[in-house]
């Protein structure tokens, strides 16, 4: 079988290549005449336009069903309650909207690689139907990591924490490079990654892994190396969440969060990443719901705040490109106002594209009232769609085909030669933090294991779950296992099973999933210890695990539970490969958190 490799070549139909490299996206420098040309063809699309379809163009809706024209009947009945529509082509019919955001799980967008491209194809074909025909700008969450859209069938790449503490700007642009490939090969030409915010907080309840890490400098480095990527495969990145969400202990999908930085502070510690976004080329940047009163003393949402977006975004930091609010069904942009005015404020304070409306209707009329009232003018309206459309002939959709081919879809998604790169990136992003002597690489004689513990399913597959990969893994390294899968809070009994399940191992391999101070997950590392196997431990998703494990003799982070991540840790335990990784956050003592257990930066090797 013929290799895949990283080309261009290998990456994008050729239509949409080409269209992207005359855009300026994938390396060409375009000529002033042909940037005259672009921008006559965006002027004449908006001369032909209605202001009800101006205002479509603003709006970025989700849907359910895996068609754009013949979802199933349940997925019809969802539509139907929650959009008035029964299919995603009838919505972007009655709104005329510029794009949709696909989902996995609930919204039943995302199946396998072949069925998102038809979807896709069929969300172009409706727009395309429309009386001022101008493709969708399909966009998508695929952070990678723990947060993932496509998984079955796509390369699955360590999330940013994971390369945070592989410090290589190399594999952080192959990551985005890749990402960016597969996305445009299925027609989604939007991702709503890099994350920039700095993750400062080890409780952040939301951004925490998601995040390149806690030293700003080194986060904005990161992001602007997948910036780079991105604009390589021709896929347009968002960087998120302006101005910073590194900092919190509320969630703002169920609450208001609060920044309380200086403005000193958040030039030190939040801005740094978003500048170099910028300065990488970023083409949108998402906003986040949460109040930073040291840049605006109103506590505005920030996704409705002219001081943040128009002051500093805009006016200091110099963003030319597109402002893309977050999703508007969280509770932290609904906790002021209604949710027809909800949209309006977030145009008026100088928001482009308004993502993910509750109600689409109320947001799509409460827009429209708004313009016919004179609240919003129509070149103020008109201003959001040139950034909109500039957007989306960056991503080839105005000056080619928007359509995928199935080949090339077969050709690029999850490709070996991808799949080859992530699973090298991940190997030097695993970190070991304890190897009391020597404990790790496990002996020759260690050959029958015991892997227990924490057991998340799978971002990309619930069907998948982490303990039985993890011990499939080993296996394939030729390792004899026993699994048991325990959980996030395992009771007496089951703690009980672990205990003896471990008598006449050669090791324990244990992983923690988000251990606290009461986490009883604390008291099954405790008893296996006392059993006197030796007790490796991987914690698979916050590094800040190990801070209330106590003596454990080995312990690692993956930094999330993919089976790319899973077979990494298991081949550096195993010794086939050495550990690089670093940690790109401090480990505080949990007993004292003003003093650090583990320092940004530290990461063992087996020459230690």
């Amino acid at each position: 079988m013929q290799d895949r490799s990283l080309t261009r070549r290998t990456v994008l139909a050729s239509a949409t290549a080409t269209a992207a490299t005359a855009a300026g996206l994938v390396g060409a420098t375009a000529t002033p005449a042909a940037a005259h040309r672009r921008g006559d063809r965006i002027e004449k699309i908006i001369s032909a336009m209605s202001v009800e379809a101006k205002i479509g163009q603003l709006f970025v809706p989700y849907f359910y069903g895996t068609s754009a024209t013949s979802p199933s009947p349940l997925d019809q009945e969802r539509n139907l309650a929650e959009l008035g529509v029964r299919t995603v082509a009838e919505l972007i019919a009655k709104y005329q909207v510029g794009g949709v955001i696909c989902f996995s799980g609930w919204a039943n967008n995302i199946q396998d690689p072949a069925q998102v491209a038809e979807l896709t194809n069929g969300v172009q074909r409706a727009s395309l139907a429309l009386p001022t025909p101008v493709p969708s700008l399909i966009s998508i969450d695929q952070e990678h990591g723990a947060n993932v859209r496509i998984g079955n069938g796509a390369t699955q790449l360590p999330g940013a924490m994971a390369l945070g503490a592989g410090r290589s700007l190399s594999d952080a642009r192959t990551a985005g490079y890749i990402s960016g490939a597969e996305l445009a090969a299925l027609g989604i030409h939007q991702n709503f990654a890099p994350v920039a915010d700095v993750n400062v907080n080890p409780a952040n309840p939301i951004i925490n892994v998601r995040s390149f890490g806690a030293d700003a400098r080194e986060v904005g480095r990161m992001v602007a190396a997948q910036v780079a990527g991105y604009r390589r495969a021709g896929v347009v990145a968002c960087a998120k969440h302006f101005p910073g969400h590194g900092d919190t202990g509320e969630d703002s999908h169920t609450g208001l969060p609060v920044i309380t930085h200086s403005r000193e502070e958040w030039e030190r510690v939040d801005a740094p990443p978003f500048r170099a976004a910028i300065a990488a080329g970023v083409d949108s940047i998402m906003t986040a719901h949460l109040q930073v009163p040291a840049l605006d003393p109103s506590n505005d949402p920030a996704t409705l705040s002219p001081a943040i977006l128009q002051g500093v975004l805009r006016g200091e930091l110099g963003f030319e490109g597109v402002i893309v609010t977050d999703a508007l069904n969280m509770r932290g942009v609904r906790t002021k106002y209604g949710d027809d005015r909800v949209p309006v404020l977030a145009l008026k304070a100088g928001a482009d594209q308004l993502l993910f409306p509750p109600d689409i209707d109320v947001a799509y009329n409460g827009v429209l009232a708004a313009v016919r009232a004179g609240e919003i003018t129509e070149e103020r309206l008109e201003e959001s769609v040139r950034r909109i459309l500039r957007l989306k002939d960056k991503a080839g959709l105005l000056g080619g085909s928007p359509y995928v081919s199935p080949k090339e879809v077969d050709r690029v998604v999850g490709a070996r030669a991808h799949r080859r790169a992530a699973a090298r990136i991940a190997e030097r992003t695993t970190t070991l933090l304890v190897n009391d002597d020597g404990a790790l690489p496990l002996r020759r004689t260690q050959k029958k294991l015991l892997v227990v513990g924490a057991s998340p399913a799978f971002p990309t597959d619930a069907t998948r779950t982490t303990v039985p990969e993890l011990a499939k893994a080993f296996e394939e390294l030729g390792y004899g296992t026993t699994q048991l899968a325990t959980g996030r809070t395992p009771d007496a009994a089951k703690i009980d099973e672990a205990v003896a399940a471990a008598r006449g191992r050669d090791a324990v391999v244990v992983t923690t999933d988000n251990v606290g101070a009461t986490s009883a997950q604390r008291t099954l590392v405790a008893r296996l210890l006392a059993t006197g196997v030796p007790v490796v431990h991987l914690a698979v998703r916050n590094p800040y695990d190990i801070a209330h494990l106590g003596d454990v003799p080995a312990s690692l982070a993956s930094y999330c539970w993919t089976e790319t991540e899973l077979r990494a840790a298991a081949r550096v335990i195993a010794g086939r490969v050495a550990p690089r990784g670093r940690l790109p956050v401090p480990v505080q003592r949990a007993d004292d958190p003003a003093a650090v257990l583990f320092p940004l930066g530290h990461g063992l090797s087996y020459d230690d």
